[in-house]
């Protein structure tokens, strides 16, 4: 039950303080059509004033070069984090539409990034060289000042912090845009900021908006030197021409078409859960869903009959629902993109192994559910198999050898991820080198972890998030040399 609280509108958290654009939009449970609460639209103004009072911070507070308090900071964070999960979980369900498993298993890694950080900002350094008798050179690594932080919709609260972590350890400050539909997820948010005590004012400032003025300002400000953007390769293209009058940095977590390449010898039982999960997770709302599945033709007509079952079987409902498998799309106008999509690659010539589509029952039809598709393909250029869907929809490509699967896999503008699945000692690991993609699991899809740095080849990305790459996004390195005259 939300609470009369949460049902006031929400504002942004600038400098400290609730900002007001007096311009109000309604939040909206994609499960029912209904609205759960209101929030204040940021418009360029408040980006503004969000850019100016990182930079103050900046320019004008300890943070930059107090790393034991950006490291207390952090640890604060994760500890308030952990306090108020119950309350992210609840909203995160209601609003964006996640199964409380999902939405657990996203408020759950948060901790876990924030303290990673804070403990690499106390052990992270740079390094000096005697280059000979008396002379010194040293690198120190310096934060690049105001960092840009652009999340999405999807998995809001994970992605945002997964960005910031890394940018407040290096020493950044931060002006963070988040997305209109997920605005009360959002206030929420900065109510964790707010509580800890530690945190300098204007180190940490957020907006929500459901529009593109305030994170274009933050594109073109000559005073936000990086930006970190999770998003489309079509609107990360837009960025970096806007950002080239300044040189801006950018690191991108961009789309993805992942492959999940299944050989002959793959142990079945283990697989099919697995890919089940790698097409509904969010919906498959999610970067690295499993949607281009390529069999080995020797084991392809048990995997389809298999594999069909496991997805009629899936039982698509509403958070609130504690036997749900999967929730529903973000709104309406992301089902009608998605049905159109499968039409689109119907009409091109995919053979219909199951429709899905949107769900019409008693109680969900004023919903934005859609049951999973699955199509077999054989003509690897259509647009089902290049284009990232974004739903619960996965294509069926049959081959024979290892090398037909890695060419198929690697015929994709995309390299964010891939998976490999084979019963072979070395099989997998030779076929892993060759794919053009980022992160390849073999025996298993989706395993992150926050030490070990993730992200894209070719149109996927630039740069990485998590690990030790990742602070590399937020700091410049300079080199000092000292002539002691020896």
């Amino acid at each position: 039950m939300v609470s009369t609280k949460e049902k006031q509108v929400k504002l942004n958290w600038i400098n400290g303080e609730w900002l007001d654009s007096k311009i109000y939009r309604n939040s909206v449970n994609p499960a029912t059509g209904e609205i759960i609460g209101r929030y204040a639209d940021a418009n360029q103004s408040i980006a503004a004033q969000g850019i100016r009072a990182a930079k103050s911070a900046f320019e004008n507070s300890e943070w930059k070069e107090n790393r034991h308090l950006r490291s207390r900071v952090l640890n604060e964070l994760a500890n308030a984090f952990e306090t108020h999960a119950g309350r992210l979980i609840e909203m995160l369900s209601l609003e964006n539409g996640k199964i409380a498993k999902e939405a657990t298993m996203e408020i759950s890694g948060v901790p876990s990034k924030l303290r990673y950080y804070a403990a690499l900002v106390l052990t992270h350094s740079g390094r000096a060289l005697e280059s000979r008798p008396g002379a010194f050179s040293m690198v120190l690594e310096e934060p690049m000042g105001v960092a840009g932080i652009i999340a999405p919709w999807n998995s809001p609260v994970i992605l945002m912090i997964r960005s910031l972590a890394p940018a407040l350890a290096a020493g950044c400050t931060a002006i963070i845009k988040m997305p209109g539909q997920t605005a009360q997820i959002n206030a929420l948010i900065c109510e964790v900021f707010a509580s800890v005590m530690s945190l300098p004012k204007g180190v940490i400032n957020q907006f929500t908006e459901s529009g593109h003025e305030g994170a274009a300002l933050i594109i073109s400000s000559p005073d936000v030197l990086t930006i970190s953007y999770t998003g489309s390769t079509a609107t990360a293209k837009i960025m970096m021409a806007n950002g080239a009058a300044h040189l801006k940095r950018f690191g991108f977590e961009l789309g993805g078409k992942t492959p999940m390449i299944v050989f002959d010898d793959a142990n079945l039982d283990k697989a099919l859960p697995i890919l089940e999960k790698a097409i509904t997770i969010f919906a498959g709302q999610f970067c690295m869903t499993g949607s281009r599945i390529l069999v080995q033709r020797n084991i392809a007509e048990r995997f389809v009959a298999d594999f069909t079952e496991r997805l009629l079987r899936v039982k698509v409902g509403s958070a609130a629902d504690p036997e749900s498998d999967m929730g529903p799309l973000i709104d309406e106008g992301n089902l009608m993109r998605v049905d159109r999509l499968v039409e689109q690659a119907i009409n091109d010539g995919a053979e219909v192994l199951l429709r899905g589509g949107k769900v019409l029952d008693r109680g969900l039809a004023a919903g934005s559910f859609y049951r999973p598709v699955l199509l077999r393909v054989t003509d690897n250029k259509m647009a089902i198999v290049q284009e990232e869907t974004f739903g619960p929809v996965a294509t069926v490509q049959i081959f024979d050898t290892a090398e037909e699967a890695i060419k198929l896999a690697n015929d994709n503008p995309y390299g964010l991820a891939a998976s490999v699945w084979s019963s072979h000692v070395d099989l997998p690991l030779r076929v892993s080198r060759k794919l053009d993609a980022g992160t390849v699991w073999i025996n298993d899809w989706a395993k992150i972890n926050d030490e070990i740095e993730e992200g894209g080849f070719k149109m996927s990305g630039l740069g990485r998030l998590n690990g030790l790459a990742a602070m590399h996004e937020f700091i410049q390195f300079k080199h000092i040399y000292h002539d002691a005259g020896i």
